[in-house]
């Protein structure tokens, strides 16, 4: 019995200890608790903030149909020779928190240049030119955007044509506020203008004319005027 009884003490006394021990840790649980809802007035303050400045993209796509992609090189050395390509097609996606992370990725179909004779243009789609059947396309990824002043950015990207890549700048007027046309599309419209130098894309036919001079300049002034309808 004795033993019985102390073996009963010393549990009640660890038991004491025990629970001292347990008033100890919970002190800090306490603290934490308290912590709590700083932590949640934190989060709360994020939320509130994230839902106060939203990030969103909006998809464009390009309508061929009222969209234009216009040339003009120097003939001669006596005048500009002029011409255009229809079949634009491609995607801007953009930010419509941060206007400079927008990107565009576009494309023209080279077969549908156009310069108001049909034997040129035939002669521009052979290989002594674009080469269409080996290169059908031309295409245009942007890399940067820069906000240049109130509706004008400089957009930065890879234009690859006749099998070479290049980055060139394009200047660009735009884009307009959206409109809504008969059937019920939004629509938003830019314009756009860059100079490249044909040969940098291997495009160096020419021809050395008799008066002195060659037929063809190789600088080439490139504009656009495309309009693009919300997905």
């Amino acid at each position: 019995m004795r033993f019985a009884a102390m073996h009963i003490e010393v549990r009640v006394e660890m038991s004491c200890s025990e629970t001292e021990g347990i008033r100890q840790l919970h002190g800090k649980p306490e603290s934490v608790r308290t912590d709590q809802p700083q932590l949640s007035e934190t989060k709360g303050r994020l939320m509130t903030t994230a839902i106060a400045n939203p990030t969103s993209t909006v998809v464009w796509k390009i309508d061929p149909a009222h969209s234009q992609a216009d040339f003009k090189i120097r003939h001669m050395m006596i005048s500009n020779v002029r011409g255009s390509f229809s079949g634009l097609d491609g995607t801007l996606t953009e930010n419509t928190s941060d206007p400079t992370l927008s990107q565009i990725d576009a494309s023209i179909d080279i077969a549908t240049v156009n310069t108001g004779d049909p034997k040129r243009d035939e002669h521009l789609r052979s290989s002594d030119f674009f080469d269409v059947q080996k290169y059908p396309t031309m295409t245009f990824k942007s890399t940067k955007v820069e906000k240049k002043g109130e509706g004008e950015y400089s957009i930065t990207g890879d234009l690859t044509l006749h099998g070479v890549s290049r980055s060139v700048v394009f200047v660009v007027d735009g884009p307009s506020a959206p409109g809504k046309d008969p059937y019920g599309n939004i629509r938003i419209g830019l314009s756009a203008s860059t100079k490249i130098n044909r040969n940098d894309f291997g495009l160096s036919f020419n021809a050395v004319l008799e008066s002195g001079g060659v037929l063809l300049g190789e600088e080439v002034q490139v504009d656009l005027d495309v309009q693009f309808i919300k997905s």
